[in-house]
């Protein structure tokens, strides 16, 4: 189990109130809330439920796991961030992840490491996450638990706000999905790259649709 200082770090890094810009994205999910497709918690629940299963938050719960075990190997971290800029089908999901992973690794350097010299350059944000939790000794489980609760969570405030939902609904969202989570937890936690692959297309065509969205309050 984590200890409960490095549990702390992990709690203050994956805090809405950490200063990584994350409220400003939303992977996609205002287009899929302008066209309807999401309307309401149960809909929400269905499009959030196909991420972790089938979509990018899987990928990222993956990545992050490879990068926990190669962080001492810079070259290795490397190529895992080509990888996965390679798989993003999006323009503006690349420049989420890279802008969140690089505000990660400035605002996490606040807890000195050397693992801040290895990290690549631009950096996803799974892989930044990934790599320095384990720099600080962090349970990996206890990490891949926090990292799609975090996701979720992120994404429910931004229903929140565009469907609307009410703060009661988005709640309930939350907690239907607590087991998928764990669920996705378990796997990424022994699953390997060999393990990548998604099928969650409309939330790719969402991505790259949302560039030309005629009126958008989130950058993704």
């Amino acid at each position: 189990m984590t200890e409960p200082a490095a549990l702390q770090k992990l709690l203050t890094w994956l805090s809405p109130a950490f200063p990584v810009g994350a409220f400003a994205w939303s992977a996609g999910l205002e287009t899929a809330i302008a066209s309807r497709t999401v309307s309401d918690s149960n809909t929400l629940e269905h499009w959030l439920r196909g991420a972790l299963t089938h979509g990018g938050i899987r990928t990222d719960a993956i990545f992050l796991a490879h990068a926990f075990r190669i962080e001492v190997d810079a070259a290795a971290l490397n190529e895992a961030a080509d990888l996965y800029l390679a798989l993003t089908p999006a323009s503006e999901r690349r420049a989420e992840t890279l802008t969140t992973g690089d505000s990660f690794a400035i605002a996490a350097a606040a807890w000195p490491s050397d693992v801040f010299t290895r990290l690549p350059s631009p950096c996803p944000y799974p892989i930044a996450v990934g790599a320095v939790a384990a720099a600080h000794r962090i349970d990996l489980p206890d990490t891949l638990i926090s990292f799609p609760t975090a996701a979720i969570h992120s994404q429910v405030s931004v229903a929140v706000r565009l469907v609307p939902l009410g703060q009661t609904a988005g709640l309930k969202v939350m907690a239907a999905l607590e087991p998928q989570i764990a669920a996705l937890a378990a796997f990424a936690a022994t699953a390997t790259l060999d393990d990548l692959g998604t099928i969650a297309y409309a939330a790719d065509i969402a991505q790259m649709r949302h560039e030309t969205l005629g009126t958008r309050i989130f950058r993704s």
